[in-house]
């Protein structure tokens, strides 16, 4: 099983959309029995709760599920759970560095995945508000990610 992590700031609005996206992807795909994904955050504010209303929001847009989702802190064991660690922006992975273990992890920054987009780091729609601009941001990547996890490990 090929596993991949979605980390952010609070795990409530942009890795759980891209753990949802990404999962629904997959499940498209028919490969949920060879793909898992996840997320978590970096800071504790709301470790337990459902995703944001706006990711909800749009998500229920899209009909991707995000049932049974909730906010988690990342932690220095998912280093050994997950392929791929996949972070929103630099702070983030920089927080995620941080963890014991962390500064030998290979972690991906998700904007990466899209080169020719003119930011560098997912914004957060918690603070912006545009959960339409992140979901599209998410969706696109999303696509490059699982090609990407494809070819290099199925």
């Amino acid at each position: 099983m090929v596993s991949v992590l979605f980390v952010c700031l609070g795990n409530i609005c942009r890795s759980p959309m891209a753990e949802a996206v990404l999962r629904h992807k997959i499940g498209e795909r028919k490969l949920s029995d060879r793909i898992s994904v996840d997320s978590a955050g970096t800071g504790d504010w709301h470790i337990g709760k459902a995703p944001h209303e706006g990711t909800r929001r749009i998500l229920d847009q899209w009909g991707i599920s995000y049932e049974n989702m909730t906010a988690r802190l990342v932690s220095s064991g998912d280093f050994e759970k997950f392929q791929y660690i996949v972070c929103m922006d630099k702070s983030n992975g920089e927080n995620v560095r941080k963890l014991p273990g962390g500064k030998d992890a290979e972690l991906l920054f998700f904007m990466d995945l899209l080169p020719d987009e003119e930011l560098r780091e997912v914004p957060d729609p918690y603070f912006t508000g545009n959960f339409e601009q992140v979901y599209d941001l998410i969706s696109a990547g999303c696509d490059v990610l699982l090609e990407r996890v494809i070819a290099e490990k199925l």
